[in-house]
């Protein structure tokens, strides 16, 4: 991230206490005291976006993911946090089309393949999922964890054990 003033780096970390704490509205009137260009850039776009969804704003976090994905067209996170909204707001093919058509940087991310392995659960395309769930648990085993208790993977559950 760059170097921002003083001022400016306390508000951000004020925002990211009030996620903290569950303090979505408190966190989104901080971002707004941020002067407006400052608004624009991508770091701060996308700690927007984690206070939206964090609100249950999926239409909201869904429109600013969009904006982030034009910024930034090789930012994993713009996409991910796009797709994640798409499901929620119920177009779970539309969340795994945007993942499958995203930038190469997704690849890397053991959260691509646990988002993708959701959505295929979900969709009803268990063999692909039970892949995609592997992959996101060798990236990073913490996936595991977190699969046992998605309903999203409940087909999946008794692979888990």
């Amino acid at each position: 991230m760059e170097t921002l003033p003083i001022e400016q780096q306390k508000t951000l970390t004020a925002v990211q206490g009030y996620l903290e704490l569950g303090m979505c509205r408190e966190a989104m009137r901080e971002l707004k005291t941020l002067p407006a260009e400052l608004r624009r850039k991508a770091v701060v776009l996308e700690l927007e976006i984690v206070v939206l969804i964090r609100g249950v704003r999926w239409k909201a976090a869904s429109v600013a993911a969009r904006r982030l994905c034009r910024m930034q067209p090789d930012l994993a996170a713009g996409y991910i946090h796009l797709a994640f909204c798409l499901h929620e707001l119920g177009d779970t093919n539309g969340a795994r089309d945007i993942l499958r058509k995203g930038p190469p940087t997704l690849q890397k991310e053991g959260t691509y393949y646990y988002n993708l392995a959701c959505y295929d659960a979900v969709l009803g395309d268990l063999d692909e999922a039970r892949t995609n769930l592997a992959r996101s648990i060798r990236i990073d085993k913490r996936f595991r964890d977190f699969a046992k208790g998605d309903s999203d993977l409940a087909a999946l559950h008794s692979d888990l054990r």
